[in-house]
């Protein structure tokens, strides 16, 4: 097995070398950006990423684009999606189930292949059809949670596709920033062979593929003649080191082998404040919660439910983390237009064990699947540590299964019924749009059909998240999301314990950063500074 201290070692070793050649002297020095990410390994690179959404922020996002991207430009408003290869969309006025996409014109992939109707028919049918030459099951079960939708896709004219679905969804387009397009050309010239594809990359994003080392370092360059030329990248290199230990990000950031680190340890912010680095933080829909089983287990009873949530100190938490997080009392944060008014769950350790002694479970017995590390996991063993503490102070009887990141990612896209031996998981959770809080609570989602982990019921919510997809008036879906927030709360349909303020440390050289209000990030403004 990859031993991943090791190889974080030698990839600080490597970029001493890499940025000894790149420094003063260097007549024409590039600028380089590198980055520690809190993966266990490369996001892979070849159409859909792993790992998280940390695999699509610095892999997914920065070589490929969808037919709609993020707006990641400002830090004072919540984000929402923008055109991106596609122009305009609009459902078909006589089909509600019908979007019609207007293509944007004069792009080409990073190859020099034509992006237009044609590749973009391949690239859905590639990610839905078993039938197309460029199937791959496992880009097809990456990409399901925002295809299985879909029902068909075709040509209109050049640069105008429709795509049909097999329910009316209001929120569809939220769907297309994840479907990444690919070149067609590339796959095809490599037999359709991913692996042989994986070697020469192309998509249409602001970088290009440069190199891999397995398991040490992504390099990417900057894409001279990307379609946004607002969004071309401020630097000539960016490099990806996965770093799942915390004290080796540390360690590469002061010795100056990284220029910024994902998460940093909360006992080292004092330090690397000292040593000059800039600490940015923003509150962001991402919350570290406990999905539930609702299949079978002691879950699916609400008055144990409701017992975990008043079990939780969630300022403790906080207080533990250094203040880079808050309390959380839902999937959705205070500053979202969907958060409501949920009846928030206080910390009542005497009320816990009542329910749990009403319930029938004292001591309640759960096994819970955490990872060491990975996407948006912050600093999960002593958080979960923690929390473990409180659980068993009112009666809870925790046993923790530790798995690395990508396992857990696989257990959370198989879903309760094909890991039941799993009570709840730990697993870091966006509210990144609202289709996809839709889908974690609706009973067809449940997965592996979609992210619904536990397979959560609740007919009242059904019925409004399908009035929200029927509905194509923003205001009145507005309040439909936020009441079936407030009634997910009140059914303590997760453990909620907090928010992650998504800390970042950067390095003095770096200026033009900005933290939007989301999980993913845009990194092409970032400067590097000799």
């Amino acid at each position: 097995m990859f031993d991943r201290c090791r190889a974080c070692l030698s990839t600080i070793a490597a970029f001493a070398l890499l940025a000894a050649a790149a420094g003063p002297g260097s007549a024409h020095a590039e600028s380089v950006l590198r980055i520690a990410m809190t993966a266990g390994d490369i996001p892979d690179w070849a159409g859909q990423p792993d790992q998280g959404f940390e695999g699509y922020r610095f892999v997914g996002f920065n070589l490929y684009d969808g037919l709609v991207n993020w707006d990641l430009s400002s830090s004072d408003k919540e984000v929402d999606i923008k055109p991106g290869l596609a122009t305009k969309w609009y459902p078909d006025p006589s089909d509600p189930k019908k979007w019609i996409f207007e293509l944007r014109r004069g792009v080409k992939y990073h190859d020099g292949c034509d992006w237009n109707a044609d590749s973009a028919v391949w690239n859905i049918k590639r990610l839905t059809d078993d039938k197309s030459p460029a199937f791959s099951p496992l880009n097809f079960a990456r990409a399901r949670a925002r295809t299985n939708n879909f029902d068909q896709v075709g040509k209109i004219d050049d640069f105008t596709i429709s795509i049909s679905t097999k329910t009316a969804e209001s929120l569809f387009p939220y769907n297309m920033v994840f479907v990444l397009m690919m070149s067609n050309c590339a796959l095809e010239n490599a037999g359709n062979d991913y692996k042989v594809y994986a070697t020469a990359p192309a998509g249409t994003g602001p970088y290009k593929f440069d190199k891999v080392v397995l398991h040490e370092r992504l390099e990417l360059v900057r894409n001279a003649a990307y379609w946004d030329q607002s969004r071309i990248p401020k630097q000539d290199r960016v490099v990806l080191l996965p770093m799942p230990e915390a004290s080796t990000r540390v360690a590469a950031l002061l010795s100056g082998q990284v220029d910024m680190v994902e998460a940093p340890p909360p006992d080292a912010l004092p330090q690397l404040k000292s040593a000059g680095t800039t600490i940015v933080t923003n509150a962001y829909p991402h919350t570290w919660p406990y999905l539930l089983n609702f299949h079978r287990g002691p879950f699916q009873d609400l008055r144990v439910r409701q017992a975990a949530n008043y079990a939780i100190d969630r300022k403790e938490v906080v207080e533990m983390l250094g203040g880079v997080a808050v309390p959380s009392y839902g999937t959705y944060v205070p500053s979202q237009r969907y958060y409501g008014h949920p009846v928030e769950p206080q910390t009542d350790p005497a009320k816990a064990t009542a329910l749990l002694k009403e319930a029938g479970c004292y001591p309640c017995n759960l096994t819970v699947a955490i990872s060491p590390s990975g996407s948006g996991q912050m600093q999960p063993l002593p958080m979960n540590e923690l929390v473990k503490e409180q659980l068993e102070s009112v009666g809870f009887k925790v046993k923790f299964e530790t798995v690395d990141w990508n396992t857990l990612l696989d257990i959370y896209i198989r879903g309760a019924v094909k890991y039941p031996q799993y009570d709840a998981i730990n697993f870091s959770s966006g509210a990144s749009d609202p289709l996809n809080f839709l889908k974690v609570y609706m009973k067809i989602y449940a997965a592996p059909l979609g992210p619904n982990w536990g397979g959560y019921e609740n007919p009242e919510v059904d019925a409004l998240a399908q009035q929200v997809l029927s509905s194509f008036d923003d205001e009145e879906r507005v309040k439909l999301i936020t009441r079936i927030h407030e009634i997910t709360v009140k059914d303590s349909a997760r453990v909620f314990i907090v928010s992650d303020l998504n800390p970042r440390a950067l390095s003095p050289k770096l200026s033009g950063f900005v933290q939007a209000q989301s999980w993913f990030q845009d990194i092409t403004p970032i400067i590097v500074h000799p």
